[in-house]
């Protein structure tokens, strides 16, 4: 009986240690959560209601951009844009999707560029580019987040017959 008593204590002794494993602080579980988060992608893309039903955040993403680039070609086409400035086939537009589902157009012009006015240009895109369908913003760790994007629009000129 001494024996396994002294055994006892032995172990209830030496098994202390194992209970003494230190706790990683506050700010290091902060920033090795901060290290493993990829900023540069959401994990929800913003969306409209025509594209919602789409599981595949691919073919979703996809649908957004095409949804969008119709919209904005559409709302485009209405307007001398294409005749006022021939020689412009395409302009890139920065789309910015705030949390508050809220958009902001700005247009994309190459540094060189002097063919063309770009203040008529950008004054022609605020006034096209309103009345948009309501767009659900992107999500990040299930809270909406802010995102931008660069979307080729073609301006189709119409044809007089």
């Amino acid at each position: 009986m001494k024996q396994f008593f002294f055994l006892f204590i032995c172990i209830v002794l030496n098994s202390c240690q194992y209970f003494e494993k230190q706790v990683p602080s506050e700010k290091e579980l902060l920033q090795k959560e901060l290290k493993s988060i990829n900023w540069k992608e959401v994990d929800e893309y913003p969306s409209v209601s025509n594209c919602e039903k789409i599981a595949d955040k691919k073919l979703r993403q996809q649908c957004f951009f095409e949804v969008m680039s119709d919209l904005i070609q559409e709302k485009l086409n209405v307007d001398t844009l294409a005749i006022l400035y021939p020689e412009l086939d395409t302009i890139e537009v920065k789309v910015t999707v705030f949390p508050n589902a809220t958009m902001k157009f700005e247009p994309q012009f190459q540094k060189d560029s002097v063919a063309y006015d770009t203040i008529k240009i950008d004054s022609i895109l605020h006034a096209r580019l309103v009345d948009f369908p309501k767009v659900n913003p992107a999500i990040k760790r299930g809270i909406p987040v802010k995102t931008q994007f660069i979307l080729p629009v073609i301006i189709k000129a119409k044809d007089n017959k």
